[in-house]
């Protein structure tokens, strides 16, 4: 998945916001205020830090190559994920909209209702 292509995926869903509040170099996108996805898009390794279930995460660790524990994250909710074609687009596709959810579950009801329909 090409940079242009991931930051159109994370834009079309419900609510996403592009943020920087670290700095140009980490790209980190919420939902209602609330993070799912960092990345860096001028990283030279490219990788995207992910929400998970926590009874994913050690599966997806040692079963999927290119998925490690979160970078700088709880190791117990997040991923990070390898860019460069290890992981096929589909099932980061997948995991995006998945860590989305996670944090669209979250919500206080009212805001929750209006990003889900």
């Amino acid at each position: 998945m090409n940079p242009d292509e991931l930051t159109a995926f994370l834009l079309d869903l419900n609510g996403a916001e592009e943020t920087y509040p670290f700095g140009p170099e980490a790209r980190v996108f919420k939902v209602a205020g609330k993070v799912f996805s960092i990345d860096a898009p001028d990283a030279p390794n490219p990788r995207i830090t992910l929400k998970a279930l926590p009874e994913n995460v050690p599966r997806l660790i040692k079963s999927v190559d290119g998925i490690g524990p979160g970078y700088h994250m709880n190791k117990k909710h997040w991923v990070t994920v390898e860019l460069d074609g290890s992981v096929p687009d589909d099932h980061v596709r997948e995991l995006i909209a998945e860590s989305h959810a996670i944090i669209v579950a979250s919500l206080p009801k009212n805001i929750r209702l209006g990003l889900e329909g």
